[in-house]
This record gives C-alpha cells, sequence and structure tokens, in this order.
C-alpha cells in the first residue's frame, strides 16, 4: 500500500509540474531539464572513466553542504568522477558551471525503469544524497546492484514521516543506506531508537565550507569606505517579509548603525519601493562607480546590494548580521555570518530544522525576533553594552570553529569504500 501511494503521488507531482511549468518558469526548467535524459547523458558520459561518485543535492542549499565534500575529494583524488545531480532548478542553475563536479544534470524522475536505466548508464561505486530527500526506487536500485549508499549531513526529527506510526513504507528507505553522516547527537539516537547503529555524528559539512571562505576573503574597498568607523549591520538574503522588519530600525534615528541590504531575490521593482519607505539616503552597490572620489556613500546609511555573488565575503565587514528567510519558506544560512563572530538575528518563525540555529539560541549568539520593536530592544542591548557584545560575538565564532572537521570524517569514509 505504502509503494502504490508513493507511485501515486511521483505521478501526481509530474502532473502539476507539466501543467504549471506553462505559467512558471521555475516549473518549466524543472520539466524540461529532464526531457532526453537518457540521451543527454549518453552524450555527456566519457567512454571511460575513473571511480564515479554519485553525490545528489535537493536544491542550493544541500550543494553547499555537499561541495566541502566533493572539493577536497577531487583535489585530493583528482582520478575520481564526480556526477552530481539536482532535483530542483535554483540548485542545478547555480552549479550548472561548477568545477569540481566533471557531470551536473537533474535527477530523473523517481521510477523503477528510470533507476535501472540511470544506474547502467552511470555505474556509480559510491552514492551520496546530502541531508533531504530520499528517493524510494533510486535508493532500492542502488541497494539491490550492491552500490555503498550514505547519507551526509543528515538531520532526523521525530515529526518526519520515517517515525509516523503510519511511516513504514519511508522508514523501509533508511535500510538502503550503509551509512549515516549526521549533525547531532538527537539524529543518531532517533536512528538507533528504530534500530539503525550505521550512524556517525560527524557534524555540518558548512562549517567547514565557511571557514575556508573566511580565510580566502578578499577586502572589498567600496565596503570598507561605506562602513567608515560606524557600526554596520548587514541583511543577508532578505525577503520582503524581513524588510518590513528592518525598516522601522533603518528609519530610526536614535540607532546608530550603517546597514547593507542583499535582498534574496534582485528585483528592481521591490528594492525601488523599499528604498522610497527609507527616511535616510541609501545607495545600490552598481552605483558605487558611478560617484565621484569625494562621494555622498559616507553619508548614506543604507547600501543595497543589486548584483549576486558577494555575500559570503561581505560579511566580514559586518557587526551585527540580520538573516533572512525565517519569516517565510525557511532560514538561510547563518554560519557565513557566524564564522566571522557577530551576533545573529532572524525571523522567530521557521528556523527550527536548522540546526546551527537552536545551538546558537542555546548558547547565546543568536536570536529569533517577531517585530520590529523586539529587535530594537535586543539590538541596543549589544550596542550599549561593549562586554556584552564580545561574549556574543565570541559565541558565533567559536561555536563554528568547534565543529569542523565533518568533511574529513566523511571522506575518510567514501575512500575507504571505493579504494
Amino acid at each position: 500500500m505504502g509503494k502504490l501511494l508513493y507511485q501515486f503521488i511521483i505521478i501526481s507531482y509530474r502532473l502539476i509540474a507539466h501543467l504549471w511549468s506553462l505559467f512558471n518558469h521555475k516549473a518549466k526548467l524543472l520539466v524540461e531539464g529532464r526531457k532526453n535524459w537518457r540521451k543527454e547523458l549518453r552524450l555527456r558520459l566519457p567512454a571511460s572513466k575513473g571511480k564515479t561518485v554519485w553525490i545528489h543535492c535537493a536544491s542550493l542549499g544541500e550543494f553547499e553542504q555537499g561541495r566541502p565534500v566533493m572539493e577536497v575529494l577531487k583535489k585530493e583524488n583528482p582520478g575520481i568522477f564526480i556526477l552530481l545531480t539536482f532535483f530542483s532548478p535554483s540548485g542545478y542553475e547555480a552549479a550548472i558551471d561548477y568545477k569540481f563536479a566533471d557531470l551536473v544534470c537533474y535527477l530523473p524522475w523517481d521510477s523503477e525503469k528510470n533507476a535501472i536505466t540511470f544506474y547502467r548508464m552511470v555505474k556509480p561505486d559510491l552514492i551520496c544524497f546530502v541531508k533531504y530527500e530520499f528517493w524510494y526506487h533510486f535508493l532500492r536500485q542502488g541497494k539491490e546492484a550492491h552500490i555503498p549508499v550514505i547519507l551526509i549531513s543528515g538531520i532526523f526529527r521525530h515529526d518526519q514521516l520515517f517515525f509516523k506510526s503510519y511511516g513504514a513504507f519511508y522508514r523501509k528507505m533508511l535500510q538502503y543506506f550503509n551509512h549515516f553522516f549526521v549533525q547531532n547527537t538527537g539524529s543518531q539516537e532517533l536512528l538507533t531508537t528504530y534500530g539503525f547503529s550505521n550512524v556517525t555524528v560527524a557534524g555540518d559539512t558548512r562549517m567547514d565550507r565557511v571557514i575556508e571562505i573566511a580565510g580566502q576573503a578578499e577586502t572589498i574597498e567600496v565596503l570598507e569606505k561605506f562602513k567608515g568607523e560606524s557600526r554596520l549591520l548587514i541583511a543577508g538574503s532578505a525577503w520582503p517579509d524581513d524588510l518590513e522588519v528592518l525598516l522601522p530600525l533603518i528609519n530610526d534615528s536614535s540607532v546608530e548603525l550603517k546597514y547593507i541590504i542583499a535582498p534574496h531575490e534582485i528585483n528592481s521593482n521591490q528594492i525601488e519601493t523599499f528604498r522610497q519607505k527609507l527616511n535616510v539616503l541609501s545607495l545600490l552597490y552598481s552605483e558605487l562607480k558611478d560617484l565621484p572620489e569625494i562621494s555622498p556613500e559616507k553619508e548614506a546609511n543604507v547600501l543595497i546590494i543589486d548584483n549576486i555573488g558577494m555575500l559570503s565575503a561581505m560579511y566580514r565587514y559586518g557587526d551585527f548580521a540580520f538573516i533572512g528567510g525565517a519569516y517565510g519558506d525557511g532560514l538561510h544560512n547563518i554560519l557565513e555570518a557566524a564564522v566571522y563572530g557577530m551576533p545573529v538575528f532572524f525571523g522567530h518563525k521557521h528556523y527550527r530544522k536548522f540546526q546551527e540555529a537552536l545551538d546558537l539560541i542555546e548558547r547565546k549568539g543568536a536570536f529569533p525576533v517577531s517585530n520590529a520593536e523586539e529587535l530594537k530592544s535586543k539590538l541596543s542591548e549589544l550596542l550599549n553594552d561593549a562586554e556584552a557584545y564580545r561574549f556574543t560575538s565570541n559565541i558565533t565564532r567559536a561555536y563554528v570553529y568547534e565543529n569542523r572537521g565533518a568533511t574529513r570524517k566523511i571522506l575518510d569514509y567514501i575512500l575507504q569504500t571505493i579504494t
């Protein structure tokens, strides 16, 4: 019964995606990217290749967790062939030219026929699923073909389908994994309760990633000039809901801060609407190059980043961070800011499935806020108490460095398995 229901859900999802693709660009990419996948894969796979590691990521967030493993694996073992697949267009589009993968493509729709054909063509020596997504036919066929399957940066919670009274079919999928590398002891204990002993608490590979990024961060002179001697709050991946909470703070002249806003999406209309609500001078990053040598940027309180790709390097200039997404679909990456040692704020709704957020809240290094007043209250405490600020900043930096090393643990297992 569980298998029939699963197949019905997959078929229904495919049908909805095809219908929605007539009106939605992302859905169109999802559908078009899977057309003629056999032919595309046959053309792009080399006639001969070395040991093959297939790494699957649902989307962009999972890619950020998988890339530390891929990059160190490829640097140390250039002869290994890495196949990187995605379910979502947002992940695929961001990684289409990723230099540490030999081949990047969409994962075919999950069916028994597709899975069998995929394995016959790719012939992977090891399969690695990142954090989320469990595709029944691909997992089962991998197990039946005696190909090792591992999960990295996994997080398991009691409210997941695997652990419901009606979740027997989904629990069966977990039996197809040879090993689980999980982020926390809670996940390990939960899996152990259900009879899984093949579990290692490795942590989150993103810790290694953000430490590497911080070590390679280059100077951005225009940001240094904008900040000057002021204290600076950086709002990363900010959605409209996040901006509505930030707006009263920015317009409050009693709060002595400058602000850099990096919207989640570069939408010129939304950016202009936001700027019109500001009572202070704002600039676009794209405008800076057109300013005279003695420019008004020192008088501007808000700098809006109207391009993509700068965010992780920008955090080094921040004294505080506000990370977007938690009022909506889910919190974005807070580790990119935490590695530089600063208090981190975010919305109070959708952060609980992110272990790093829970850990830093417990340690008093991060703060969920429900509205502008709550944000101002906590921010003012830290602005006016230098000792409290140093304490909080040390917490966030220490948390990241204390939890590094997941990449090496996973790589050691991979290399022992395929060599």
